[in-house]
């Protein structure tokens, strides 16, 4: 499984008892989603390998999880701090203005201001705010990815269209008119 196809669940933060058990943290909005999980990748030596899941308990995102073949201290202390992932198959589907993080790279991007702005070549997700980098012409113009700036996400089309805040974009237009007036003043 390549890591592109999955996404990150979480994370090996401890172990737990004396047979192998383990503490996983879950970046997940939901933890109890999860409860049925039948087996997790974990990363190691930058390759995703699959483990099978025993048992697991579930209490808002922490999880207590037994896995096949990991019964003794040793072992289970080899994992803490690997990442979990699992295939972006097993994502819930989304509606509405909801979205997950990997799913707009390649959106085309409107505002109901400008129109067309440009494609959204990445979603930065920063502890504070998620950030939507749209590639217009040469430049990148960066929009928050708030609920109050999302009109619509549109799955099937590959398109969303926002309301960015009054001169948000105009920042990054009249810089880009800017440096094409300082080449052409270079040029002369």
């Amino acid at each position: 499984m390549d890591k592109k196809d999955c996404f990150n669940l979480g994370y090996i933060a401890k172990r737990v008892g004396n047979h192998g058990e383990l503490g996983f943290v879950l970046d997940v909005d939901n933890g109890s989603k999860y409860q049925k999980l039948e087996s997790v990748f974990i990363e190691l030596n930058n390759s995703l390998v699959p483990f099978f899941i025993k048992k697991i308990q579930i209490k808002g995102k922490n999880a207590t999880v037994s896995l096949e073949g990991i019964d003794t201290i040793t072992r289970a202390e080899e994992l803490i701090k690997k990442s979990l992932y699992l295939p972006l198959s097993a994502l819930p589907p989304l509606k509405g203005k909801k979205f997950y993080i990997h799913e707009l790279t390649g959106f085309t991007a409107s505002d109901k201001t400008f129109g067309k702005i440009g494609t959204i070549t990445e979603v930065l997700d920063f502890p504070h705010q998620t950030i939507l980098q749209i590639r217009h012409g040469e430049n990148d113009i960066l929009i928050p990815a708030k609920e109050e700036f999302i009109i619509s996400i549109n799955r099937n089309t590959k398109s969303i269209e926002l309301n960015a805040p009054e001169g948000l974009i105009d920042i990054y237009i009249s810089k880009k008119e800017e440096n094409e007036s300082e080449k052409e003043t270079d040029e002369e």
